[in-house]
């Protein structure tokens, strides 16, 4: 991450959303570091080591829901 003056960034938590062998998983409450002018997200080595163990655990989601898919060019 380069350091830069002007630089702020916000401490909150958000949805994350992986896609992985054709499946989407959401994980939700990820505490990140959020640069409020671009929108980039910054995770700690500890979070993206749990985002991890949460999908390739298969851990028992808190609940499933059904998504609508949309072809652009259709």
């Amino acid at each position: 991450m380069s350091s830069n003056s002007n630089e702020t960034l916000v401490e909150q938590t958000l949805t994350y959303t992986l896609e992985m062998n054709g499946k989407f998983y959401l994980i939700e409450n990820v505490p990140a570091r959020v640069n409020p002018q671009t929108g980039e997200q910054f995770f700690s080595p500890s979070t993206v080591e749990r985002l991890q163990q949460i999908i390739y655990n298969q851990q028992q989601p808190i609940r499933i829901l059904e998504t609508p898919v949309y072809d652009f060019a259709a």
